[in-house]
């Protein structure tokens, strides 16, 4: 029992870094190829990768179970084209990373208004933290949020979305053939709006197609298949906890890498935020169970 415990947070863990390092595979690819572009073909490949896998799960799918998956295929397509146009227009990972975690805040909330669920005290105690964090980050030359931190807050609003609606209308289809859905849907929903958005035609070099490739193959493919076996080995909440660590990475990766800096107060921001999401799963970091 103990060894399956430890085992699936060293996976959890090694999905946060390889999540951490697809912030960078994505930025260097975004150099040659327009955003919308590099997301769907990104995560299109994937998802024929996955359904290639999982081909005859796929054929064992119901109706509802496909229009189930679609839909949730649709809010996650949504989220990721958010996200890389935040990155697109970002000039810090790390304080994009940390914005878009935020979903993990969210989450409650989002399941509150729109599901009617309850919502306990530690989210609003977290949401609130989390907006001081999010003021930190913007509070020097006056208080205006940029173009990359509006994406990123709505990738994190639409990722808090995609989590409710697969607890609820994609739990009892399998994971291999539902991350392989989600993930076709989103490429072809980012293919569509690039068709229509971006003019760009792609010159792939030789650099542009390994950044695309390890995205592909590690920052997407590798990433879904771990996180889906690690989570199936352990409550959703605990995984929530240790995914929680993806801004952590992401952010040293931004120093060490690009040499990106932040002031005392952005530092500050990026520690409120990371509490946030620590209080918005307390009960689960002492291991005490909701009331009910």
């Amino acid at each position: 029992m103990q060894h399956s415990a430890l085992k699936s947070d060293f996976l959890l863990v090694l999905v946060t870094l390889l999540a951490a390092t697809s912030w960078v595979f994505s930025r260097e690819a975004l150099t040659g190829i327009a955003p919308l572009q590099f997301i769907g073909g990104r995560f299109l490949c994937a998802g024929l990768i996955l359904g290639a896998f999982g081909y005859s799960a796929l054929k064992q799918l119901a109706g509802e179970s496909w229009l189930r998956a679609l839909m949730t295929g649709v809010v996650m397509g949504m989220a990721m084209c958010f996200w890389i146009m935040g990155l697109y227009h970002s000039d810090n990972m790390g304080i994009g990373a940390f914005i878009t975690s935020l979903s993990v805040v969210f989450v409650p909330i989002v399941g509150r208004f729109l599901f009617a669920t309850r919502t306990p005290v530690s989210t609003w105690v977290a949401m609130a933290i989390a907006l001081v964090g999010l003021a930190c980050l913007r509070l020097e030359g006056g208080f205006a949020l940029s173009v990359s931190d509006l994406f990123f807050l709505a990738a994190a609003l639409m990722l808090s979305l995609h989590f409710n609606l697969n607890s609820r209308y994609a739990v009892r289809i399998a994971s291999l053939p539902l991350t392989a859905i989600q993930l076709s849907m989103t490429g072809l929903l980012a293919l569509a709006m690039s068709a229509l958005l971006e003019a760009e035609a792609v010159n792939l070099t030789g650099s542009l197609l390994g950044w695309l490739i390890a995205s592909i193959v590690i920052g997407t493919c590798m990433r879904f298949f771990l996180q889906v076996k690690a989570q199936g080995m352990v409550s959703a909440s605990h995984a929530a906890v240790i995914m929680t660590l993806e801004p952590v990475w992401a952010s040293l990766i931004g120093v060490f890498l690009y040499a990106e800096q932040m002031t005392g107060l952005q530092l500050i921001g990026c520690c409120l935020i990371f509490s946030a999401l620590l209080v918005s799963r307390w009960r689960f970091l002492l291991r005490r169970p909701a009331c009910s």
